[in-house]
């Protein structure tokens, strides 16, 4: 990636203006052509929204985007459709036992309107108040029963099964840790207690020694920052046996949505760590300094090797192993080409990849690292490209905010227009949230009102 060290937040700022007039629109007509449909909406196809069945993680995505919507421009329509969706159709994502997505789905959206409610950016309700703690409670201890321990501790599971660690799992533990910081626990067989914190740290550390690669030998393709989509475990004695993928090339490249999350999973969780005193359950998991010290490294691991394994203008594309990607010469030195012919990029990556680099470049200025520049640097420069054409849609006619998404590159579940070798020109739930949440971010540090985190309001002062 060529960083733009030039860039300034608030020189975004027209950019991020247009983002929420074309927004709204799109929400608009999204909610209005999804009215009968049944399902979640989670790709367009020919730029409409459209189900698909895999796991039912996007919802929130839909519902959160529209009280970001309302955050940003004050109309309450947003906030009127975001409420009575949450009401009517978010309480079978509290329940969900057979997910690993709780931290996209409720976070999202029961997180983000205690957020509001807390800010005093909608009129105190103390029953809706009292709505939202409630669902984040039972949506942390739900999430928290998936669990396979380890001889070294333990990671939630993912869709696949009690073998399976997913690396994408790493930001959805932000849910634990919610439900921890509003007194809650979840309670196992013969009523044992599971603290929460200590769950999610647990899981935290499993996915920095198990998915991140660090040029240690580990195998023949082990350099700095790899990511590997799965881990997989024998659950006979919990010990690991190999990397995989469900959505990359293959368990020994770097399947970029999966490095993404990564990169703002860790970096979030720093800043938590950042925000507390010592808790006693640092204590039980080897030390405030040693968690710290972990999750910087998978931090810098993943946010390196972004920067060296992505296009100039900080667009990866889907996996920095696919095959394809041969044909298109030195792809990292230049632009990248989402209408090319041999391999999509993914825009949504980006648009979570750029929080992780600017969340990582304000927790290094925190604590006066001299390295802080060149990853707040780097996101800046990710959300330059992505708050332009052609990942922006200008284009009302088209429900998608980002563009050149992919969902699934293995299975073809990603619409190929005619004329083209690969798919492009489509957008998909997660991307067009995290672009919004990216703006939001943005917009608080431009204007300097507050700073947009995870744990901001969930409990008061």
């Amino acid at each position: 990636m060529n960083i733009r060290f030039d860039l300034e937040p608030q020189h975004l700022n027209d950019k991020i203006d247009n983002l929420w007039s074309l927004s709204g629109a799109k929400l608009k007509s999204m909610s209005a052509s999804l009215k009968d449909a049944q399902g979640s909406p989670v790709v367009t196809v020919k730029g409409v929204y459209t189900p698909r069945s895999w796991t039912d993680w996007t919802q929130g995505f839909q519902f959160g985007s529209e009280l970001f919507q309302f955050n940003a421009t004050g109309d309450t329509s947003f906030l009127e459709l975001a409420i009575e969706n949450i009401k009517t159709k978010m309480t079978s994502h509290v329940s969900h036992f057979g997910v690993h997505d709780h931290g996209f789905n409720n976070l999202s959206t029961y997180g983000n309107l205690l957020r509001l409610i807390r800010e005093g950016k909608i009129a105190k309700d103390k029953w809706l108040e009292e709505f939202c703690i409630l669902a984040l409670k039972l949506s942390a201890s739900v999430q928290a029963q998936r669990w396979t321990s380890t001889p070294d501790g333990g990671y939630l599971y993912s869709f696949n099964g009690p073998h399976s660690l997913f690396v994408d799992t790493i930001r959805t533990i932000r849910i634990i840790v919610a439900g921890h910081l509003l007194q809650h626990h979840a309670s196992g067989e013969n009523d044992i207690k599971i603290n929460l914190l200590k769950r999610a740290y647990q899981h935290a550390l499993s996915t920095a020694k198990y998915s991140i690669y660090y040029g240690e030998n580990r195998d023949i393709y082990d350099v700095w920052g790899r990511t590997a989509h799965e881990a997989i475990f024998n659950v006979n004695d919990g010990n690991f046996r190999s990397p995989s993928t469900q959505q990359g090339y293959s368990g020994f490249s770097t399947w970029t949505r999966g490095l993404s999350w990564a990169m703002l999973g860790f970096a979030e969780q720093l800043e938590f760590l950042q925000s507390q005193e010592n808790c006693p359950e640092f204590n039980d998991l080897g030390g405030k300094k040693y968690l710290q010290d972990t999750f910087l490294k998978a931090a810098r691991a993943t946010c390196d090797f972004y920067i060296e394994n992505t296009a100039s203008d900080g667009i990866p594309y889907w996996d920095t192993g696919a095959p394809g990607l041969r044909h298109l010469g030195n792809w990292r030195e230049t632009t990248a080409d989402p209408f090319n012919d041999f391999e999509p990029v993914d825009s949504s990556a980006a648009a979570i990849g750029a929080q992780g680099l600017l969340r990582l470049g304000n927790y290094l200025r925190n604590e006066n690292n001299p390295d802080a520049d060149t990853y707040w640097s780097a996101g800046l420069t990710v959300a330059h490209t992505l708050l332009d054409e052609p990942y922006l849609s200008s284009d009302l006619a088209h429900e998608g905010l980002l563009l050149h998404t992919i969902y699934h590159r293995p299975n073809g579940w990603d619409h190929i227009p005619e004329h083209s070798k690969i798919p492009n020109g489509e957008a998909c739930m997660w991307g067009d949230y995290h672009i919004r949440e990216l703006a939001h971010y943005l917009k608080e540090v431009i204007t300097g009102d507050s700073y947009y985190t995870f744990f901001k309001d969930i409990t008061h002062d």
